[in-house]
């Protein structure tokens, strides 16, 4: 499976994009594991930082309600 990072040729993955964190967040607001998402240890470093800015910011919940 082709990362979806990779695929995108995205250079870096911005933590005001939402949506795009949305999808790699559980419902309980957990950070899923990259054996299920598929994504490139590269990618998942960046995005985890990502998602932990957005989370500090107030865009995303830390947990669900």
């Amino acid at each position: 499976m082709q990362c979806f990072f990779c695929s995108q040729n995205s250079k870096v993955i911005d933590y005001k994009d939402v949506e795009l964190l949305r999808r790699f967040v559980s419902g309980q607001a957990k950070i899923i594991d990259p054996k299920y998402t598929g994504i490139c240890a590269k990618h998942q470093r960046m995005l985890a930082t990502a998602i932990k800015r957005a989370r500090f910011l107030g865009l995303l919940p830390f947990t669900s309600k």
